[in-house]
C-alpha cells in the first residue's frame, strides 16, 4: 500500500509562486515503472492534468501550465514536487498528486490553493 500526502497550498496572489509537495510513504515498488502525476479540480468543473513526470524523469505538462510549472522530485523518488509561478486566479483549484505503480493508482488527498487577483 502507498500513501500519498499533499502540502504547501495556501493562498497567494496573482503573481507569485508557491511549491507543493507529494510525499509518498509505504511499499513502494521502484523496480516496475513508476509515474506521479499533478492533478487539479477547480469548483464546478472535472479534475484535470496539470503534469507528470516518469520515473525516467520525463516530464510533460498541460499547455495552460507550460513555462509556468515545473515538476521535480528527490533522488530516491519519494518526494514529488510541484513548482507553480506566475499564478493566476484561473490557478485556483485542490491540487491532487496520483502515483501510478505498474497496474495500481494511488492518489493524496488534494491541497487548496487559491489565487487572488
Amino acid at each position: 500500500q502507498v500513501h500519498l500526502v499533499e502540502s504547501g497550498g495556501g493562498l497567494v496572489q496573482a503573481g507569485g509562486s508557491l511549491r507543493l509537495t507529494c510525499a509518498a510513504s509505504g511499499s513502494i515498488n521502484t523496480n516496475i515503472p513508476n509515474t506521479v502525476g499533478w492533478y487539479r479540480q477547480a469548483p464546478g468543473k472535472q479534475r484535470e492534468l496539470v503534469g507528470m513526470v516518469t520515473s525516467g524523469g520525463r516530464t510533460n505538462y498541460a499547455d495552460s501550465v507550460k513555462g509556468r510549472f515545473t515538476i521535480s522530485g528527490d533522488n530516491a523518488g519519494n518526494t514529488v514536487y510541484l513548482q507553480m509561478n506566475s499564478l493566476n486566479p484561473e490557478d485556483t483549484a485542490v491540487y491532487y498528486c496520483k502515483r501510478r505503480v505498474g497496474l495500481k493508482e494511488y492518489w493524496g488527498q488534494g491541497t487548496q490553493v487559491t489565487v487572488s487577483s
